[in-house]
């Protein structure tokens, strides 16, 4: 049975006090990490989201790609063709594609040296850093190398992690963390991508 009027205008009431309180708690202001991680589908589009949240506040933003080597994405061909964007697609292909460690481990180390150019650029507001998790995971950068390179930042620099797996060093020191879990997904039912909403 549906509440009445006054019985819902109680419970909002009630919400609000708690949403007020929590908003008037937080009340610092820092670069954040943010990691998104999990198998589902969606972390590099959030990723490429809050880049364009950075653009319309006309602030800068650069973006790396570590896995991908196509360059004909939708993300890319808008965001990366916007004034305010550094866009760096950093990748030979996936590994199951490449099948070569050697070279998938040259290719990501020249990659990260970009991103720490990236990372230490205090004109951008916004660094992505997609697919870096898979590296870490594949030994194919030090992950100690990588988290003290992210710890020495610009302060006010904010920073976004995707990829599956991401180790516990990238947990521990990320502010916020997003699992996000596949429950179902059009490719396993033969549906192959789709412009504009996979590619």
């Amino acid at each position: 049975m549906p509440d009445n009027s006054e019985q819902h205008r109680k419970r909002m009431a009630r919400k609000k006090a708690v949403v007020d309180a929590a908003i008037t708690r937080a009340d610092q202001d820092k670069g954040l990490l943010l990691v998104l991680t999990g198998n589902g589908k969606g972390k590099s589009s959030s990723a490429f989201g809050m880049v364009a949240r950075t653009l319309g506040y006309g602030l800068k933003a650069g973006v790396a790609q570590f896995l991908k080597s196509r360059r004909d994405t939708g993300e890319e061909k808008f965001l990366g063709n916007q004034p305010n964007v550094q866009w760096h697609v950093l990748g030979d292909g996936f590994t199951w594609d490449t099948q070569n460690r050697d070279a998938d481990i040259a290719t990501a180390q020249h990659g990260w040296k970009i991103a720490q150019g990236l990372l230490g650029d205090a004109s951008l507001h916004l660094v992505v850093l997609d697919e870096l998790t898979y590296l870490l995971k594949y030994g194919y950068l030090d992950a100690q190398q990588v988290c003290a390179d992210l710890a020495a930042r610009p302060a006010m620099q904010h920073v976004v992690i995707t990829g599956r797996a991401a180790p516990d060093c990238l947990l521990e020191m990320a502010d916020t963390v997003s699992e996000i879990h596949d429950v179902k997904h059009a490719f396993r039912a033969g549906v192959r991508a789709q412009p504009g909403i996979d590619l």
